[in-house]
C-alpha cells in the first residue's frame, strides 16, 4: 500500500521550470562556451525563420505580393512607422537594427509555442545581453551627437531648483536601471507563462490515476491550457513590441536629450 500511494505520489510530481534548463543537444555533460545545446538549436533556428521570411519570402519583389511578402512587408512598414512615430526621422538610420531586434523576439517567443520547443527568450542571458547592447548604443550615441550637453537629460530644467539635484539623482539611477528592467520585463513573461502552461499541463493524465476526480480535472485542464495558449500567442508578439517601442524611446532620449 505505501509503495502505491508513493508510485501514485511521484505520478502527480512535475516541475514546471525544467523546460527553461540549458541541455547539449548530445549527451548529457556539462555546457561549455562552445557546446551546441537546446538554446543555440533553437535561437538559428530563428534566424532561419526570419532568414526564410524577410529574404526568401521576398526575393520574387512581385508589385502584387503573395502572402509570405505581405507578411515581411506589413511587419516593415510597421517598425518603420513605430521608429520614425517615436523617436523621428533623425532615428531612420538605426531601422535595421531595432527591425532586428523586434523580428528576432517575435520570432522566438512564437516559436516557442510549438510543443517540445525551446524559449530562448525565457533566459535572462539572452535578453540581458540585447537590452546591455540596446543601453550601451544609445548611450555611446547620445555623447557622440550631443557630447557633454547629453547630461542634460538628467537635468530637468523645469523644475524647482531645489529640487533638480534630487530629480537628477533620481535620473540617474532610473538610466542605468534601464537594461535590468528591459531584459527581466520580456524574459519574466516569457517563463511566466510557459510555467503557468506546464503547470496545467500536469493535470491533465489525472484520468489515468483517478477516474472519479479526472474525469472533472482533466477536462478543466485542458481548457485551462488552451486558454493560457492563445493568451501567450498575445503576449509574445505584445512582448516583442513592448521591448521594441522601448527602444526606440530610449533612442530618442539619446537623439533629444533637452526635450
Amino acid at each position: 500500500m505505501a509503495t502505491e500511494a508513493q508510485g501514485e505520489s511521484e505520478g502527480l510530481v512535475f516541475h514546471p521550470m525544467d523546460q527553461f534548463i540549458i541541455k547539449p543537444l548530445t549527451g548529457d555533460g556539462p555546457v561549455g562556451l562552445f557546446t551546441i545545446t537546446n538554446a543555440t538549436l533553437w535561437m538559428a533556428l530563428t534566424v532561419l525563420a526570419i532568414f526564410a521570411l524577410m529574404v526568401l519570402g521576398t526575393s520574387a519583389r512581385s508589385v502584387i505580393p503573395g502572402r509570405i511578402q505581405s507578411i515581411a512587408e506589413l511587419a516593415y512598414g510597421f517598425i518603420r512607422k513605430m521608429v520614425e512615430d517615436v523617436a523621428g526621422k533623425e532615428a531612420l538610420p538605426y531601422f535595421p537594427y531595432i527591425m532586428t531586434l523586434f523580428m528576432f523576439i517575435v520570432f522566438a517567443n512564437f516559436l516557442g509555442l510549438i510543443p517540445g520547443a525551446f524559449t530562448s527568450t525565457s533566459h535572462i542571458g539572452v535578453t540581458a545581453v540585447m537590452a546591455m547592447m540596446v543601453f550601451i548604443g544609445v548611450t555611446v550615441l547620445g555623447f557622440v551627437k550631443n557630447g557633454a550637453s547629453f547630461l542634460s537629460l538628467f537635468w530637468i530644467s523645469s523644475a524647482p531648483l531645489v529640487l533638480r539635484p534630487i530629480l537628477a539623482l533620481i535620473e540617474v539611477i532610473s538610466y542605468f536601471v534601464r537594461p535590468v528592467s528591459h531584459s527581466i520585463r520580456l524574459a519574466g513573461n516569457m517563463m511566466a507563462g510557459h510555467a503557468v502552461m506546464k503547470v496545467f499541463a500536469a493535470f491533465a493524465p489525472l484520468v489515468l490515476i483517478s477516474t472519479g476526480v479526472g474525469l472533472v480535472v482533466t477536462p478543466l485542464s485542458i481548457l485551462a491550457i488552451t486558454a493560457v495558449y492563445g493568451l501567450e500567442v498575445l503576449v509574445s508578439f505584445i512582448q516583442a513590441y513592448v521591448f521594441t517601442i522601448l527602444t526606440c524611446v530610449y533612442l530618442k532620449d539619446a537623439l533629444h536629450p533637452h526635450h
